[in-house]
């Protein structure tokens, strides 16, 4: 499998153009997609309207599996978030040039992740319009939300990490607005001299906007260790066998960078290659993120052989019976599907002429996606299902609800990243510049 040879950007100006070309007018094939996804978008809203109209039943949700693929789904969105800040904040602060043609995707995907994930506890209330009860405000009923509870931990974690999401995103794209406001001559002009802010691309002006950036960075970079550990915690302080470990907050948090990162090759690729960007999201980039995925990969492996070890050493039945039940019990299936795509699939990316393969790449990349998700399944139902009384025990099958549901929410997260990409470059423009006259120096010393 041998690395193709990439074009290279000859100028800035043949950098503004490769990059502004994905605001031309879109192809059929483009509306095409966003209509179909729209629509799976509309089945999901029709399933959570008949399951608010019905009630919980018409879910596979019962006692003792009480948290399903909502929850599952829940923090699958959130760990994949965690790729965005990892590439926009902690490899700015340690000043990893590579980054600079896959952040504004991996930034935009991070947003659309966070919002596709704060969707599912709302869902899983059932009541939606009882939603106020999970946030914390002053009123006359005297009633306030258990503080101790890490479900509430959760929602200042999320909405935080929103926030900080959407400003770091919109921060950057401010100098790439103004780029495509002077670009564009139809309806969007209007949007992008609101959205510019009077840009004008004067020193003071980058000046302040590289301090911005710099101080963005290091709010968000203790967010990629707070908020999956802080989901991490709806586990591991409980007393459920498999779930109260204290390895939970590190394997969480590296779980969600390996998920995180494969999502951004899953969809950089197809990027890439559908607005001709091989010049600017090279193989050098694609061979960097292959590298996160062999570290986090390796760290998850561990942490899996970790927890059976640990529920052997303590001899406790009900954790052994736990972990068995995980291997070799009714959802033998679901955990085999997480160790093969998760420690399995991704043992090629050790081999460099694997990782600069584009296209095995992003069919590593997709296998991961998927063993991600089935990782938080397995954590949840096989420690639910079968924990002390054996006279509790039970299995889950998901309903044709919520399976519409957690496909609908696929189609929401890839509608809004393909409406992004024909209002927005994709590409950070400046920092693709920087990193090219850059380039260019080294090479001529």
């Amino acid at each position: 499998m041998a690395a193709i040879t990439e074009p290279v950007a000859a100028n800035a100006n043949q950098i503004n153009q490769d990059i502004l070309r994905v605001l031309t007018p879109p192809s059929s094939l483009y509306v095409i997609s966003v209509l179909l996804l729209m629509g799976v978008v509309g089945a999901g809203v029709a399933a959570l309207a008949y399951q608010t109209w019905k009630g919980f039943g018409v879910t596979g949700l019962n006692h003792p599996v009480m948290w399903g693929v909502y929850i599952t789904s829940f923090v699958f969105w959130v760990g994949i978030a965690h790729a965005g800040t990892l590439i926009s904040a902690i490899l700015y602060l340690f000043r990893a040039k590579w980054r600079s043609a896959i952040n504004r995707g991996a930034e935009a995907m991070t947003v659309f992740a966070v919002i596709t994930a704060a969707l599912f506890p709302l869902i899983h209330i059932g009541r939606l319009w009882k939603v106020y009860f999970m946030l914390p405000y002053p009123n006359q009923r005297g009633l306030w939300v258990n503080f101790k509870s890490p479900l509430i931990w959760d929602v200042f974690a999320v909405n935080t990490y929103m926030i900080i999401s959407i400003l770091f995103l919109y921060v950057g794209l401010i100098p790439d607005i103004a780029a495509a406001r002077d670009k564009c001559t139809d309806w969007r002009r209007n949007l992008y001299n609101i959205l510019a802010l009077g840009w004008r691309g004067t020193a003071e002006q980058w000046r302040h906007h590289a301090r911005t950036v710099l101080h963005l960075s290091g709010l968000a970079t203790p967010l990629v260790l707070s908020v999956h550990s802080v989901v991490s915690w709806d586990f591991a302080v409980s007393l459920v066998p498999g779930w109260h470990t204290t390895i939970f907050a590190p394997y969480f948090v590296a779980g969600a960078i390996f998920s995180g990162m494969a999502m951004v090759i899953t969809l950089m690729v197809p990027v890439r290659k559908a607005f001709g960007l091989e010049a600017h999201i090279r193989s050098e980039h694609f061979d960097n993120m292959g590298k996160f995925i062999v570290l986090t990969s390796s760290i998850v492996a561990y942490s899996y052989a970790i927890e059976f070890f640990m529920a052997w050493y303590s001899a406790n039945p009900f954790e052994q019976g736990s972990f068995w039940h995980r291997a070799f019990g009714d959802y033998w299936w679901a955990t085999w599907i997480m160790i093969i795509c998760n420690v399995v699939i991704p043992l090629p990316l050790w081999i460099k002429r694997v990782r600069v393969n584009v296209v095995a790449l992003w069919v590593i990349s997709i296998f991961i996606n998927l063993g991600m998700w089935f990782e938080r399944f397995v954590i949840i139902t096989t420690g639910l299902s079968h924990e002390y009384n054996p006279a509790a025990w039970g299995y889950y099958t998901p309903s044709w609800v919520e399976l519409t549901i957690l496909l609908a929410s696929f189609a929401w997260f890839l509608m809004w990243f393909l409406l992004f990409l024909r209002i927005f470059p994709i590409v950070a423009i400046q920092e693709v510049k920087e990193s090219h006259y850059e380039t260019q120096e080294e090479g001529a010393h």
